[in-house]
Order: structure tokens, then sequence, then C-alpha cells
């Protein structure tokens, strides 16, 4: 039969160093240690390396190789004793051995009842471990409570915010689509005005000078006229008989 050393030592031999109980689906990384794998995941998990907490080594990838024998002795110990758990959790004082039974609110620390009665914790103010836990569980779940609420809100002015960078963004196109049909039609309106208005001067520009061309015209006329009478003016000078001069002077101003 096997001594309660031996039995000692097989039960700690099937504890997971993480969680100090009997191992539930044990793994093991490359180095050989093995661990619970829900307790080896979830601490892989918050560290930025791969490593193995016993020898620290740290792995390139997460593998993990089940150990199904250390699985079926870790199942079989469970059965055999169901009350069987892992490394006993000893809360005694460092000082006296004794359990720590009370919390001192002055220091935030568990204390015993020999400290309690000391002269270190005299005048301190403490309160049974059982009472402690209750007022901080009170106080861890209406922090809890408070920042559920924050997060929440947060997150209510998260989605309002994005509906209103959403709404800004269509705003913006609808009044850059908008500007450029209202430019576009503010440059046709402003095309056809300058057509209306180039029209308007050549058709003013024609007029003027056909008139001024027919002034012309009738300038020439004149001019040829008097370039014709000119040389016959200094003959009548010459002429002597004072009737013939009048009589050709009546006769040109008739022409």
């Amino acid at each position: 039969m096997a001594s309660k050393q031996q039995l000692e030592s097989l039960r700690e031999d099937l504890i997971c160093p993480i969680c100090s109980d009997l191992f539930t689906d044990p793994v093991s990384p490359d180095c050989g240690h093995n661990f619970c794998r829900s307790c080896i995941t979830q601490l892989w998990e918050h560290e930025v390396r791969n490593s193995c907490p016993e020898c620290r080594e740290v792995f390139t990838d997460r593998t993990l190789r089940v150990s199904r024998a250390l699985a079926s002795l870790a199942e079989k110990a469970r059965t055999l004793n169901p009350n069987l758990k892992g490394k006993e959790s000893k809360f005694n004082c460092e000082k006296h051995q004794e359990e720590l039974k009370l919390f001192c609110e002055t220091d935030k620390k568990l204390i015993c009842v020999i400290c309690a009665a000391g002269r270190e914790h005299k005048t301190h103010s403490f309160m049974p471990v059982d009472e402690a836990v209750e007022i901080y569980k009170a106080e861890i779940k209406s922090s809890l409570e408070s920042l559920t609420q924050n997060k929440l809100a947060l997150e209510r002015m998260e989605q309002q915010q994005k509906q209103k960078i959403c709404g800004v963004l269509d705003q913006s196109q609808f009044l850059q689509s908008h500007s450029r049909s209202l430019f576009a039609e503010l440059h046709q309106i402003l095309f056809d005005k300058e057509q209306r208005l180039l029209k308007y001067l050549g058709d003013e520009k024609e007029m003027i000078l056909n008139t001024m061309e027919k002034n012309l015209q009738e300038i020439q006329v004149r001019l040829n006229l008097l370039q014709q009478e000119l040389p016959i003016l200094p003959k009548q000078l010459d002429q002597v008989n004072g009737v013939t001069l009048l009589q050709e002077e009546a006769g040109r101003k008739r022409r």
C-alpha cells in the first residue's frame, strides 16, 4: 500500500502550477511542462511573449500537446476522492502562524487575532474577514455598475458622433453637388448673355458702318462734282462779257 508521503507526492504531480488545482485538459508546450489548457491559454492572452511559467522558455507559436496520460491520472484521482483539491491555500500570519481572521481597515491588511491585540494595531479599527470581503465586494459591484454605465454612455456618444460624421459627409457631398450644378447653370446664363451681347454689338457695328459708308459715298459724289466745277470757275472769271457770265452761273446753279 502506498504511503501518505507517496500519495502526497503523486497529488503534487497532478497539480497545475498556475491554478494549483488538479489538471483539467492538461497540455504541454515544447518545453514539456504541463498546465491546464484554459490556464496557459488565458495566461498567454495577457502576455506579449509566449513563454513557459515554469522555465520561462519563449516559443514562436502557441502549439500545445495534449497530455492524455496525465489527464487520465488526474481524472482517476478526482474520482477516487471528489473532495481532493490542489495545494491548500493557507492564509496564516507570518509572525504568529495564526489564521488571518481579521482585516485592519487602518493599514488595509489581513491580521490575526494576536496581531489585533498587539500594540501595533491597538488603536486601529478592524473587522472580520468575511465582513470585509462583503464590503469590498459591494464596492467592486458598485464600481462595476458605474463602469458599465460609463461604457454604455460612451458607446451612445460614439454612435451619436458617428451619425454626426455621416451627416456632415452627406451634407458636404450635397453642397458640393449643388454648387457644381448652380455654377454650371450660372455659366450657361452668362454664356447666353455673352452671345446676345456679341450679336447686338455686331448688329450695331454693321448698322453704323452701313450709315457711314453711305455718307462716305455721298461725300465722294459731292467731291467729284466740286472737282469738275473747280476748273470752270477760273475761266468764267476771265470772261469780259458779263451777260454770258450770269447765264453760265445760272445754268451751273440749276445743275
